[in-house]
């Protein structure tokens, strides 16, 4: 590549993972753009919490990738954009998969030789290369993939699952060979990424984003009597079995209870835990 976006003073780098492009993911140091009273007090809130504002840069070296529309931020090169139907059969499909898992229709691809920034956001990213393998991930992860990459949909295999799992009746999969880049919930530090191997993991909750193709799922009883589920006060648990790698997100739970209840929230359970002993 003949010449590149100085970025080296204003963002850092959080990790990289290169294939036939390379995905880098950014970190801004602070933001100091406040013209007003109001817009300072807020940075100045964000700067000292240590929220970090982050943005994906793709380098591209006569390569291709696709994205999320209304990912794209700038770039800069010789990139062309182009949006592949694949004929009457290809819209149908991506036409069911936009209405079935709420991801958009059409993902604009770009090829050619340059740089390309994704929308910045004060969210979390993680990247994946998959190797002829497959992920199922939450609907709305997706932001971009290189050429090898297809994403689709995939079904709830059982009625349990389909009914009481609350995933939804379909997932986003996401399929082939090359790096993903997702929009994570939660910081990837505090993913915990169970491997299985020929084993099984029960969560009481809805907190994994992520799970291998070779992994089933579905949704039972905590207990196999229903007098034990009832006793055991869990109820329904999800059940993921097989072999591969399940990502849990038990941190983001907090995070909602602080944003919703407030932080006094968090302490109540143990009071009323000690109150009870």
């Amino acid at each position: 590549m003949r010449s590149s976006l100085n970025f080296t003073n204003k963002l850092s780098m959080l990790s990289e993972m290169e294939n036939d492009s390379k995905f880098q993911i950014l970190e801004y140091s602070s933001l100091n753009g406040a013209t007003d009273v109001e817009t300072a007090f807020g940075l100045n809130i964000i700067n000292k919490s240590g929220i970090k504002l982050k943005q994906i840069r793709i380098i591209l070296e006569n390569s291709e990738v696709k994205l999320e529309p209304g990912a794209l931020s700038y770039m800069k090169g010789d990139i062309d954009i182009k949006s592949k139907i694949g004929g009457v059969i290809g819209l149908g499909k991506k036409i069911l998969t936009s209405k079935l898992t709420g991801e958009t229709t059409f993902k604009s691809t770009y090829t050619g030789t340059g740089e390309i920034f994704l929308e910045p956001s004060f969210g979390h990213f993680a990247l994946i290369e998959l190797e002829d393998d497959e992920i199922i991930v939450d609907n709305g992860l997706f932001c971009a993939c290189e050429e090898g990459v297809e994403v689709g949909i995939e079904s709830q295999r059982n009625i349990s699952s389909a009914l009481l799992g609350n995933e939804g009746l379909y997932q986003t999969k996401i399929y082939g060979s090359g790096i993903v880049a997702l929009e994570i919930p939660v910081p990837e530090n505090e993913i915990f990424k169970c491997i299985l191997i020929d084993d099984t993991l029960k969560v009481d909750g809805n907190f994994a984003i992520l799970r291998t193709g070779n992994i089933d799922f579905s949704v039972e009883k905590s207990s196999k009597s229903i007098t034990g589920s009832i006793t055991s006060g869990e109820g329904l648990v999800n059940v993921y079995r097989g072999t591969g790698e399940v990502w849990l997100i038990p941190t983001k739970s907090i995070y909602d209870d602080i944003r919703n209840k407030g932080f006094d929230s968090m302490t109540k359970p143990s009071r009323e835990m000690n109150t009870e002993v």
